[in-house]
């Protein structure tokens, strides 16, 4: 499991147009993350949000009709095979998401951060087309939600029960998400003032989980039952 890099002294209230995956990654283990403002805007900024989104991993809850739909296994669920494209989607125009603060800048950082194996994703496929997934960057033992899509009725939804199954069975401690929503609020999503989280973040990061457990294959039935079990902690 990678481990965080010794912070280079990048200023998490500053802004700076290039900085590379180390600086990134310093970032996340201080409890700050990178945006920018619009996907053809060069800038990236740091965000520091008053109030933190964080899905517990104990208290992860799945609808009904979604755990019949995850165990019937509608989409090959794949993990780290496209990830590029997983990002590029993210980053793709939608309905009532027509500009994505995912630029150039941020999408060559995180293929980097892949490279590398901090970075993830977890895909949705059918017949070989990649119709949905999300990514994100782990560090230890916590796992930082970027941006998920879906081109299929409950892709999205269905990858993220995939990553909270794989978390879990993994030993991560965190799933940090940023930002709460409302999409993310019937999984169990909560506000965490950012003093709490910063101080359940180094907690996090000093686990050091399973990475064969997160990348294994996973029946859809497999992904209901972790994701709803209770949480294991890693060493």
């Amino acid at each position: 499991m990678p481990k965080a890099p010794d912070e280079p002294g990048f200023s998490a209230s500053g802004a700076s147009d290039v900085f590379g995956p180390e600086a990134l990654l310093a970032c996340y283990a201080r409890g700050v993350f990178p945006m920018a403002e619009a996907h053809d805007d060069p800038r990236v900024f740091l965000v520091e949000p008053d109030q933190r989104g964080l899905i517990p991993l104990d208290r992860f809850h799945i609808p009904s009709r979604l755990r019949r739909t995850v165990r019937g296994e509608p989409f090959d669920v794949r993990v780290n095979t496209a990830f590029a494209a997983v990002l590029d989607a993210c980053a793709a125009s939608a309905p009532g998401r027509e500009d994505t603060w995912i630029n150039a800048p941020i999408r060559r950082l995180y293929v980097e951060l892949h490279q590398r194996g901090f970075a993830h994703s977890i895909e949705c496929w059918r017949d070989e087309a990649l119709v949905g997934g999300l990514y994100g960057v782990t560090l230890g033992g916590a796992f930082f939600g970027e941006s998920m899509f879906s081109r299929a009725t409950d892709a999205s939804k269905l990858a993220l029960v995939h990553l909270v199954a794989r978390l879990k069975k993994g030993g991560w401690r965190l799933l940090d998400t940023q930002f709460l929503t409302e999409h993310l609020g019937q999984f169990g999503a909560v506000e965490t003032p950012q003093e709490a989280y910063l101080r359940i973040l180094p907690w996090a990061m000093q686990a050091t989980p399973d990475m064969d457990a997160f990348t294994a294959p996973l029946s859809g039935a497999d992904a209901v039952a972790y994701a709803l079990q209770p949480t294991t902690q890693a060493s």
